[in-house]
Order: structure tokens, then sequence, then C-alpha cells
């Protein structure tokens, strides 16, 4: 049997058709993997992006939550639904933002946006409510709909709200499709071209594939997974890795330098974000966020240096007074004047490494640590409290302020950056309760001290309604003929467990707590009830009159003359015969205000006195402005007039000045019967003292008028 030839030809045919069949089984692979690969590169390229978003999304949230809870702490806490309205709306605007609700400690809603509120005092029900009412900080909740972020709102340690911020999912899953779908099909675009240049060149055989796939390595893959790590980087937040660009002209070029595009405007973003979240937004200093992240960074390194550093809470006095009486818009501009002010003492006598930052509010802190860190402490509040101390023009008006600043110090109060900040806040009270202006270093016995007033302050609470407190009436007298005119009334409280507390401690305390403002008008109401039934006592050509201590703060809360008018109205007590007495500091703090006041007070025939005349650094040229009918001379001035020249002649000059003004004038805390007859000679017109009498019940005094 003839065997059949494999010839050359067949041979030939054999390796062509070996070698094509390996060819398109490696074009069959080399097609296969692209494919794989082009689904890895979407699926990447969707994961990135859509962490990308939540993440964009979640920060931006959260830094709109954060401003938006600073701004609304004051109005919220004044119930300033106009404020608060605006602030919701402004919110509203942003993009993506679905509602804007703030809500008190129960979870019933405050405002929503809308002009009626129709959902006012309404508790919130959707399913995310109970999360955001409960935390006790920042909080984001995932829905399917919705991104809701929610932040306490806080006064001090106090909770009295909070805010939430819903941002619609919709639109950012819609904007995240689409780019992945443009993605797709850009990468689908590029596949069915390169299949159609391989279809090409299966003639080219071995060499042509492997060029293919060479080419395809360069031109396709190798700038798709530049993309995959600059979406990596910018998934972990590095944005300041390589820029990337292109010169290419086709669809990978474009995708490369619309990538480029978009991780620069990312970037941007991001440090749009960190910005607004680092920084106040009224006077451009670091808010307490970053002033903290920097504090316990320094605290980390400087941890066994054996280096100290001191941290400086200022804190504006009588601020809430500029708020009050002119408004919201020059309390803000106070605040720039102030910051200004701060900033320039700090960058004259802070040190290279001093660091400025407003925590909110009126409270501004600074951190130092170059050299002697106590004596440039002590040196930079000096400076402070004298600066701070120059009167601001505001609206045309001069006001005076000043400041109140605590300063503590690591490592010798405190070794962590909580207990400083505390450290500080109670250095800067007894700052303020050592009378305002000035500065204190902490230590220990002012925990103490904080703690016993703190109590003070629990138990003055209700000591009215319980009995503890009472009027006692000092007896005024006419000097020309030693007869009683009138009497002061004196508040005194009889505590259960302490005894008798002196005044000096606890008006104090009220004053400082606001408990002055409660009670105050029942002191006023008491005092008249008590002046109406001496009214038989006397013959109505000579009638008693009762003199009322009015504080600082009943005078800046503005309806005083509301108060008054009620207690006669309803006590029958004759607008003559009660007379106010204020404070010199308290008139001259913020005299317009004061002068308007006191004005209509005296055309309802109240009389006014200002107490402790002398002492207010006023001088008598303030007669001339304020609306008054009498001043009492303080009793440092009496005390002293007997053995001291000085004193006596300021005394003579105060009566004489006075009498030329037409002001009648008081002397307190006469004790002696020289000095009585030294005032009696000098004209003095009315006197009170242990001498001429003792503060005594409103029955024992009416038996003694008797």
């Amino acid at each position: 049997m003839k065997s059949v030839k494999f010839g050359l030809q067949a041979r030939f045919l054999a390796a062509m058709a070996i070698m094509l069949l390996v060819v398109i089984a490696l074009l069959g692979t080399l097609l296969h993997r692209q494919k794989v690969m082009q689904q890895e590169v979407a699926d990447l390229g969707r994961e990135a992006m859509h962490g990308m978003v939540e993440d964009s999304l979640r920060r931006h949230g959260e830094a709109t939550v954060d401003q938006l809870g600073d701004a609304l702490a004051n109005p919220l806490y004044y119930f300033d639904l106009d404020t608060i309205g605006s602030i919701v709306r402004s919110a509203q605007k942003e993009p993506d933002v679905s509602y804007v609700l703030v809500y008190d400690n129960q979870g019933r809603i405050i405002h929503d946006g809308t002009a009626d509120i129709a959902v006012y005092g309404q508790t919130m029900t959707d399913p995310l409510a109970y999360e955001a009412v409960n935390a006790r900080s920042m909080h984001t909740q995932w829905s399917a709909q919705i991104v809701d972020v929610s932040e306490p709102i806080m006064i001090g340690s106090e909770r009295i709200g909070g805010v939430r911020v819903g941002y619609s999912v919709a639109s950012v899953r819609a904007y995240e499709e689409k780019a992945i779908t443009a993605a797709r099909a850009r990468l689908n675009e590029l596949g069915a071209r390169h299949l159609g240049w391989i279809a090409l060149l299966l003639a080219a055989l071995v060499a042509a594939c492997v060029a293919i796939m060479v080419y395809a390595q360069r031109t396709l893959v190798r700038p798709i997974r530049q993309l995959a790590r600059a979406a990596h980087d910018i998934e972990v937040g590095n944005y300041n890795g390589e820029r990337m660009a292109s010169e290419r002209q086709d669809e990978v070029g474009e995708l490369v330098r619309a990538f480029g595009t978009m991780s620069d405007s990312i970037a941007r973003h991001d440090r749009d974000v960190r910005r607004m979240a680092y920084t106040d937004s009224l006077t451009g200093l670091t808010n307490r966020l970053a002033f903290r992240e920097s504090l316990d960074h320094r605290l980390m390194m400087l941890r066994g240096a054996g280096r100290q550093l001191a941290l400086l809470f200022a804190d504006i006095d009588d601020f809430k007074r500029v708020n009050d009486t002119l408004g919201h818009e020059a309390g803000d501009e106070v605040l720039q004047q102030f910051a200004h002010r701060i900033r320039d003492a700090v960058e004259l006598m802070g040190g290279d490494d001093a660091l400025l930052a407003r925590f909110g509010g009126d409270e501004f802190v600074i951190l130092i640590q170059d050299g002697d860190v106590r004596g440039g402490a002590t040196r930079l509040a000096e400076k402070l409290v004298a600066e701070l101390g120059r009167p601001i023009v505001v609206q045309e008006r001069q006001v005076f302020l000043g400041t109140s600043i605590g300063i503590t110090l690591f490592p010798e109060d405190a070794s962590g950056a909580t207990a400083l900040m505390k450290n500080g806040d109670i250095a800067m009270y007894q700052a303020k309760v050592a009378g305002k202006n000035c500065y204190r270093f902490y230590s220990r016995a002012m925990d103490q001290a904080v703690e016993r007033r703190v109590r003070m302050e629990q138990e003055l609470r209700g000591a009215w309604e319980r009995g503890e407190l009472s009027l006692m009436y000092q007896p005024v007298f006419r000097m020309a003929d030693s007869r009683i005119v009138g009497a002061e009334a004196l508040l005194r409280w009889q505590h259960p467990e302490l005894g008798m507390v002196a005044p000096s401690v606890f008006i104090d305390v009220a004053e400082q707590s606001g408990l002055i403002e409660s009670i105050g008008p029942r002191v006023l109401r008491a005092a008249c009830a008590a002046a109406a039934r001496w009214g038989s006592e006397r013959d109505a050509m000579d009638p008693l009159f009762v003199s009322v201590n009015v504080s600082p703060r009943q005078l800046r809360s503005g309806d005083l003359p509301d108060v008054v008018a009620e207690c006669l109205r309803d006590t029958g007590l004759a607008a003559s015969r009660l007379h106010l007495e204020l404070t010199e500091t308290a008139v001259i703090s913020d005299e317009a205000h004061a002068s308007a006041l006191l004005a209509t007070l005296h055309r309802t025939g109240v009389k006014v006195w200002l107490d402790d005349f002398g002492t207010g650094f006023s001088g008598l040229s303030h007669l001339r402005r304020v609306p008054v009918d009498g001043v009492k001379i303080d009793r440092s001035f009496i005390a002293d007039m007997l053995r001291d020249p000085d004193d006596l002649a300021l005394t003579s000059a105060i009566i004489a000045m006075a009498h030329s003004l037409g002001i009648t004038v008081v002397a307190e805390g006469v004790e002696k019967e020289g000095q009585f007859n030294l005032l009696r000679e000098r004209g003095c017109d009315l006197a009170q003292g242990y001498w001429l009498g003792y503060p005594v019940t409103a029955a024992e005094f009416a038996q003694l008028v008797a």
C-alpha cells in the first residue's frame, strides 16, 4: 500500500493552521482578559468614586452641622426664632440639602426653616430621629434615601437642643451612576476599537499579537492602573499625590485629564472644608476644634521634655449687655475689635509659637510656650487687661467692657488637655469674682472655691420661697433736725446651716448667676408694701420714703420702669416715696442706656440715688448728664474723715458741688458723733449708720417711727 506523503505545503499549512489556532487561542485569551480587565476597572472606579463621594458628603455634612451648632447656640439659648430661621434657611440653600431641623432636648421641632413653622413643637418621629436626639456628639446616619448629620447644641457644658441636616442620597447616587456609566462606555469604546485593530493584524501572527498586546499594555492598562492608584490616594485622603496629566488626544487622555481636574477640584474642596472646620468665621482666628488638636499635639511633644506651656482664657466682661442694648451686629463688631487687639498683643508678646483661638461667644484662648512661660503669661495678661480695658467705639458710642483672664500652666496644674482647659475656665471665673478686668492664675484652692460657690448658688435658688431671705430697714435721718425721714431696705439671708450669710457674698453670687433678676423684683415689692404701711405713722407733709438697691443686671435688662410701675400700682405706694439706689459703676458702664432709663423713672416721680459715690472713677461731671436726685457718699470717705484731711476735703467738695446741681447728699456709714457733726457743718442733707440706727425689721421700724 502506497503511503501518503506529508509534504512541505501540508506541513506549512499545518504549521499555519497550528499557528493560527495558537494565535486565535491567544487572541481569545487576550480578548477575555481584556473584558475581565474592563470589568475590574469599572468595579474599581465604582468603588473608588462611591467611597470618595460618601466621604466627601460626610465631611461636608459634619462641617456644615458643626458651623450650624456654633451659630445656633446663642439664638437657641435666647429662643430667637427669627435668627434661628434665618440661619436654617441659609443652610437649606446648599446643594442636596433635603431638610434642616432645630429641636429641643426632647426631640420637639423648634424650627424647620419655613416662615410659619407649621411643625413647631411636634416630636420628630422619622426612623433616624431617635439616635439624632440621643446623640451626645456629632452623629451621622445613612439610609437608602438620606444622609442625616446631627449634633447637640451646647452652652458651656449644658445641652440646650440640637440641629439635624439631611442630604439627599438620590442625587449623589445619580451623579455617581452617571459617571460610572460614562467611564464604562469609554472603556467599551476603547475595547471595540482595539478589537478592530487586532482583527486587521491577525496576519502578523505571533509578532503582531505580541505587538498588539504590548501596545494595549502601554496605552490602556498602565493609565488605568495610574487612575486606580490616584483614586485610592484620594480615597484615603491623600490629595498631594503626583498631578496626573496626559498629552494624548484619545479617550484615555481625556479620561486622565478629566480625572486630574476632578482630583484638583476635590483637593480644593477639601481645603475649603478644612478651613471652614478649623477657622472661626467671624474673626478668622483658629476655632475650638483646631486649637484642641494643636494643644493635644503640643502636650504630646512636651511630655518628658521639661518644658512648660501656659493657657490664657480671656472672657469679655459684660458682653451680653452689648447684644442686649445695641444688637448682635454691634456685638459682632465688638468681637472683631477685641480679636484684633488680642492678636496684636499676642504677636507682640506671645512668642513665635503662640496660638490664639476663639472658642465661641466672647471667649478667647491663648497658648504660649516660649521662654519663661509664667512670666510671659503674666506680662501678656497685664497687656491684655490694659488694651481691652480701653473703650471701644461701636455705632458711634463708646462702650467700656474689659476682660477677665484665667491662666493655667502645664505641667504644674495638669498634664492633660481637658484638665488644663477646665482649670483655665475656673481661673477665669475667679477673675470675674475678683471684680472683673483682671487676671488670676489657677490654684488648687480654686476648685474648692468654685464648688462652694456652685453650692451656694443652688441653695440660693428658692431661698425666698423657703422664707430664708428677709428685709431689714436701716433708718435714714435728716441732719438738720435729726429726724427719721426714711429707711434703706437691706436684704438678709438666714441660712439654716451656715447662719447669717454676708450680703457681700450672696448678693455677688445672685448677680453672677442671674438669680438677682428674680430676687430683685420681690425685694422691691416687699419694700414698697412695707413703706405703704408706714404712711399712717407720719403726716402727709413729711412722708417716709424707702430706698431699694437695684443691681447692674436689673438696670441692663431694660424692664426696670415696668417692674417699678407694677410694684407701685399693686402696693399703692406713692412714686415720690420710692428711692432707687444704683451703683456709680453700673451707671457709667453704659451711660446712654442708663440715662434714658433713669429719665423714664424720673418722669413717674421715682427718685434715683447714686450709691457708693466717689468709687466709680467717674467724677462729678457725670452728674450733669445722668438724671439723679441724690448721691450717697461712700462709707470709705466717711470712716477716715476725722483723721484724714484729704477725705474730709473730698467729702466737702462732693457736698458743695452736688448742692450746686440741686442734688441731695446722703452720708452712709456714720458711726461716730464727730462724723455726724462734721457732716452737718458741711451741709450734708441725710445720713445713716450704726451711730444713728441699726437695721431693724419692718414692724420694729414702724414702732421706731411711732
